[in-house]
Parts: structure tokens; sequence; C-alpha cells
């Protein structure tokens, strides 16, 4: 395939919300390694635009909001699809990990929540 109609497909792809599923772990790798280095290399623009922005903690509420707002969603999306991989007996090892990313993003919910209440105007005046 041209790399054009593959960039378009890809475009495509993109704005339409498809995702595609890869059969080997090595392309499953790939993906996560490409994930992950794209996060790290715009870590510390987020680091450098955060420590400018967020000088008190008022200033820091919106982010920890809307991280924990994305995050939760993530993780009821994440809890449709073990509900869908029990009722279908999918394999046991990735409906334990699921199990596992659910509760633990539950809990990331939860600790996110608790720092946003550490933000407001209140609990800053009570230190």
């Amino acid at each position: 395939m041209s790399l054009a109609r593959r960039s378009l497909m890809e475009a495509a792809a993109e704005r339409f919300g498809w995702r595609r599923a890869y059969g080997e772990t090595t392309r499953v790798d790939g993906l996560l390694a490409e994930q992950t280095a794209a996060a790290y290399a715009e870590a510390a623009g987020h680091a450098r635009l955060a420590t400018a922005k967020n000088s008190t903690d008022l200033h820091l509420q919106p982010g920890v909001l809307d991280v924990r707002g994305r995050i939760l969603a993530d993780v009821l999306y994440l809890e449709g699809a073990l509900t869908g991989a029990r009722n279908r007996g999918l394999a046991p090892e990735l409906i334990a990990r699921l199990e596992d990313a659910v509760d633990h993003g539950h809990e990331l919910t939860v600790l996110l929540a608790a720092a946003a209440h550490c933000t407001t105007i209140t609990s800053a005046e009570s230190r």
C-alpha cells in the first residue's frame, strides 16, 4: 500500500475513532513503545507549563479535575469491556488484567478527587 494511501487511511481512522487490532505481541509492543515515547516527549512541556501556570492551589484545580474526569470515563469504558469479556468467557488472564486495571483506575479517581478537594480555598485557608 502506498504511503499516501496509508496516511489517508490513518487520518480517516483517527478522525472517526477507528482502532486497529493486532494479532501479534510485537505489534502491540511497538504501539506501546510509541505511546510511551510520545507521552514522555510531551512531559517536559507539560511540566514547564504547569510550573508557570500553577502558582497557587486553586490554579491547579481545573487540571486535576479534568484529568480525573477523563480517567473516570476511561475506567468506566474499561469496566464495560471487562463485563463483555466476562460474559463472552474470554481468557481468564485477560479478565484478571482488566479487573486490575479497573480497580486501580477507580483508586486513581478517588486519589485525584482528594487532591481536588485539597485545592479549594477552604482547604488552603485551614493550613
